[in-house]
């Protein structure tokens, strides 16, 4: 199943990576990995892991220059829009 606010997510990290230090962008990829495999799992993620992933944007937004920043940004918005679809809590 694909969850296409997932996979913007994960596109506008790798955005964010092409913009980065070395250092920085590694960690931006990996991330935009992680996400891109949870848009594509039989099921979603719950809650608490979007909450993780969420906190873990924010600190690699706060790593980068401005331009690093809004494009973590622009991709936690989706994970944040994703959020709003998922049942429980």
């Amino acid at each position: 199943m694909s969850r296409p606010e997932l996979e913007a997510a994960s596109d506008a990290l790798r955005e964010a990576a092409d913009v980065a230090s070395p250092a920085l962008a590694d960690d931006l990829v990996e991330k935009a990995e992680t996400v891109a495999d949870l848009a594509t799992r039989n099921e979603g993620p719950d809650h608490g892991r979007l909450a993780r992933l969420e906190h873990a944007l924010r600190e690699l937004a706060e790593r980068g220059s401005a331009d690093v920043a809004d494009r973590v940004d622009r991709a936690l918005d989706h994970v944040k829009e994703y959020r709003k679809t998922v049942e429980g809590v």
